[in-house]
């Protein structure tokens, strides 16, 4: 299973990067599981300073933006070896 972590305060932005994550990968053949991480200890542990910020298996792969969805599959498929 792949841990996905959206990063975020909870604001407009984060939410609609855990949409465009699940959007992108539900229907998928990759079994996944979304975590929203709010705290910012958390959040500054991963050394994002710019939310909303995308991490996939500890590895923060976005920040600052919201990515397209092709280039979540994009990165999914850097760690599930092509499962999508």
């Amino acid at each position: 299973m792949l841990h996905i972590k959206v990063l975020g305060s909870g604001c407009p932005n984060c939410k609609r990067l855990e949409a465009e994550v699940r959007a992108a990968l539900d229907g998928g053949a990759v079994a996944y599981d979304l975590v929203k991480v709010t705290d910012y200890a958390d959040i500054a542990a991963y050394g994002v300073m710019s939310t909303p910020a995308l991490v996939i298996e500890e590895q923060v792969v976005s920040s600052g933006r919201i990515p397209k969805r092709d280039q979540i599959v994009a990165w999914v498929r850097q760690y599930e070896g092509n499962a999508l």
